[in-house]
């Protein structure tokens, strides 16, 4: 992967780690933030439409591949606040951001014939390895207290339950893995529509916040009216999500123009060591230590992608 495409999509993880952050903080709020997140991602980011190659070779294609990729995005977007309501932070991220690679990697040799080498498929599976363990590293067994968290439900045991602890499956891992599945179905169809239309990654995203707004108000129902109240409360918030969510995508889609789907996917997955430390320090999810050294490896594995 070229220095050019390496620096565009490590600089989309410094943006996707920073909105992900926003967006679990106010994981509760649901539908209208996202539909307060879609609405401030148009309006801040249509005016810069004419200064960034227009509408693209093809306006029929930018609409086909933008709602096409809306519905894909808002089915990503509803299982990822799901997960953030069930999980921790770090594990709903971490595992969302592992299988996400994985599944994209593999699709794209399959689908849009992509080629990787033996040191590619390798940092591939160190990324994706060293992303799983930062989410898996600080799991706890059904029934042991778990720290507070500043937002959201507490996942400790029920007062009185019965029997030792036991493990099972983390639900924010099963919403990770649903995530990851979200994440590859919009990362290989976007990738196909920016290279047979020649879209621009600009208005591409614009047309996908777009129809976004449509489909988070024909969801909104008796919601409607919390939208004042969330946006007077959150609106700090509403902003950075509207800034950094579509910057992340626009960086990550400029570099697939060039880079293959393949290295580009697992590479942006450096926002992971972000969350993670966010979330040790911050949010007291775990070991720092142990997620630094897990960080570690996703970086290693970066490292050979670059090579």
């Amino acid at each position: 992967m070229s220095t050019t495409a390496l620096l565009l999509v490590l600089a989309a993880a410094v943006c996707h780690a920073g909105w992900n952050v926003v967006a679990h903080g106010v994981s509760r709020l649901g539908t209208p933030f996202l539909w307060w997140g879609a609405v401030a991602s148009t309006v801040l980011w249509l005016p810069v439409v004419p200064f960034t190659g227009g509408l693209g070779a093809s306006v029929g294609g930018l609409a086909v591949g933008a709602g096409v990729s809306a519905v894909l995005h808002v089915v990503y977007m509803t299982v990822l606040q799901r997960g953030y309501k069930v999980g921790t932070l770090s594990t709903v991220y971490a595992t969302a951001r592992g299988s996400g690679p994985a599944v994209s990697a593999g699709l794209a040799v399959l689908l849009l014939g992509e080629q990787l080498s033996a040191t590619a498929v390798v940092g591939i599976a160190v990324v994706v390895a060293g992303v799983v363990a930062t989410g898996l590293i600080d799991r706890r067994p059904t029934g042991s207290p778990a720290p507070r968290l500043l937002h959201g439900p507490s996942t400790a045991s029920t007062p009185g339950a019965p029997g030792p602890a036991r493990r099972r499956l983390d639900p924010g891992i099963a919403w990770g893995l649903l995530t990851g599945l979200a994440i590859a179905s919009y990362t290989i169809w976007d990738a196909h529509a920016l290279r047979t239309w020649g879209l621009s990654p600009v208005s591409f995203m614009v047309g996908v916040t777009l129809v976004e707004v449509v489909f988070y108000s024909a969801s909104l129902g008796r919601r409607r009216g919390e939208l004042v109240a969330v946006a007077r409360a959150h609106w700090p918030r509403v902003l950075a999500f509207g800034v950094l969510s579509p910057l992340s995508y626009i960086l990550v889609l400029t570099a697939i123009r060039t880079a293959p789907v393949a290295l580009v996917a697992p590479a942006r997955e450096t926002s992971v060591v972000m969350v993670a430390v966010f979330g040790a320090l911050v949010l007291r999810e775990g070991s720092l230590v142990k997620r630094l050294a897990a960080s570690g490896v996703v970086l290693g594995g970066i490292a050979l992608l670059a090579l």
